[in-house]
């Protein structure tokens, strides 16, 4: 069974290079177009329901506006440095789990491809989870209170060991990232084969961009309908001012509820398509930018 793995290991190698750095190359590129969409949307989750119109493109537009007029249109992108830094390395090594699970399955359970896909999503989710929990409490001190990137990045880094500082939100970011990143990646597989297997003059062309970028979106918008309520909650926990304010999952969602005037769903869904406006193109444009790159390194590497 070891030499087995081992055998795979080195015949995939390079390919598993090739995927952390078309992973890391796509999302910089994802996290830079979408960020003034994730501020304004992290500010309107951060709010009490009752304070905020639900799902209205004008609760968006007069958050975005609000901000603009009074610190500048750089503040569209506050929270970035955090993202920018970790995005990346996250999204490389979601990739090459996704890249090492597809090719597994396809050497050994052929028929089982998407499953293989899922779960390697699901815990590539969780795995992530524990890099990306602090670095989003660091995004949300800085879009929500206000904070500066040195002083939230201070605050969280000297708590690294307090489930309430640093590790704020964890258990709301492991259900958000876990399940869904595995639906995620077998959504984009499964719509990649689909199209892949369609006559070419039934869409753009097999050659052209239109499938990653079609499957990409498809794929955010089935991700995060199953995931977003858990962002919600997510964002709720850590927006609070005082570290000492630390809510569980479960205190947080009765909040939610509590304040939904007998709309739980709509509570749960506040900003949803605000964050599918964000999620479909950048999804689109990582998978794109993915499988533009390893195109291109596989044929240099030839």
């Amino acid at each position: 069974f070891l030499q087995s793995i081992f055998s795979i290991m080195s015949e995939s190698r390079n390919e598993v290079y090739i995927d952390l750095i078309a992973g890391w190359a796509s999302g910089a590129i994802s996290i830079f177009c979408s960020q003034p969409i994730d501020t304004v949307l992290t500010r309107i989750q951060a709010r009490p329901t009752n304070n905020v119109t639900i799902n209205k493109t004008g609760c968006a537009v007069s958050t975005a506006k609000s901000l603009v007029e009074s610190q500048g249109m750089l503040a569209l992108w506050r929270g970035s440095s955090p993202m920018i830094g970790a995005i990346p390395f996250q999204n490389s090594l979601m990739m090459a789990g996704y890249g090492y699970g597809k090719r597994w399955c396809e050497k050994h359970e052929p028929d089982d491809v998407l499953l293989g896909v899922f779960i390697g999503g699901c815990t590539g989710g969780v795995a992530q989870s524990f890099l990306m929990s602090p670095v989003e409490l660091i995004k949300v001190n800085q879009q929500v209170i206000g904070r500066s990137f040195s002083s939230a990045t201070s605050i969280v880094t000297s708590g690294l060991f307090s489930r309430q500082v640093a590790w704020r939100g964890l258990g709301a970011t492991l259900l958000r990232d876990g399940l869904p990143h595995g639906v995620w990646f077998a959504s984009y597989q499964y719509s990649k084969d689909y199209l892949s297997q369609i006559d070419g003059t039934s869409y753009p062309g097999k050659s052209s961009a239109f499938i990653p970028l079609f499957s990409g979106a498809f794929a955010a918008f089935a991700a995060w309908a199953v995931g977003y309520p858990f962002d919600v909650i997510k964002t709720r926990i850590q927006a609070a001012k005082e570290f000492n304010q630390s809510k569980s999952v479960a205190q947080a969602t009765r909040e939610i509820l509590a304040e939904s005037n007998g709309r739980p769903f709509a509570a749960l869904y506040r900003g949803f398509w605000l964050k599918i406006a964000k999620a479909v193109p950048a999804s689109a444009v990582n998978f794109y930018v993915y499988e533009s790159v390893v195109e291109s390194l596989r044929v240099i590497g030839d």
